[in-house]
């Protein structure tokens, strides 16, 4: 296939005119290179031209608005994860759901777990929606100043803990 796509390239490059054509090979990698040797032209080229190394996390300073965004990311993933895994089980699994609603109840696993575990269910989703509301008001071009988000931060987190506990004491 790779000697194909060469012929067909070589051929292409040589119909093409001259201009055409040294933009299609200078980009072009040899065949015979891996992404390992790749890598090290990158790197050697870097430090030849003495080009500083990307920053890394750790020299970052952890600010509510960053973990405002990872934790709304990560809360985004884990609701659609859990919506399609219970989606797949209620499809695959035997019995419905009044028969694993009383086999839970038939454990006994007492209140505190219980409220606890709705706690876990309930705040990721009190969170994407509070923050979810928090970036369509910035999507109308409010709440930009830095104080303005660092204080709808603090709400959205405020919000989405008593909502969430309100909803765990149901």
């Amino acid at each position: 296939m790779a000697l194909l796509l060469r012929s067909l390239v070589q051929r292409s490059a040589a119909v093409s005119s001259g201009s055409q054509c040294c933009l299609l090979y200078r980009h072009a990698v040899a065949m015979g290179t891996n992404a390992k040797e790749q890598m090290q032209k990158f790197t050697d080229k870097n430090s030849r031209l003495a080009r500083p190394l990307s920053p890394h996390i750790t020299i970052y300073s952890w600010s509510v608005p960053m973990m405002m965004s990872i934790t709304h990311r990560g809360t985004g993933v884990g609701l659609s994860a859990g919506v399609a895994v219970f989606a797949v089980s209620a499809l695959v699994l035997p019995g419905d759901f009044a028969s694993y609603l009383n086999l839970i109840q038939s454990l006994s696993l007492g209140p505190a777990l219980i409220c606890t575990a709705k706690f876990g269910l309930a705040f990721p989703v009190a969170f994407h929606s509070f923050n979810g509301i928090r970036h369509l008001m910035w999507d109308l071009g409010k709440g930009f100043r830095m104080p303005e988000v660092y204080r709808s931060g603090y709400a959205v987190i405020a919000l989405s803990v008593l909502s969430a506990i309100a909803l765990a004491a149901l």
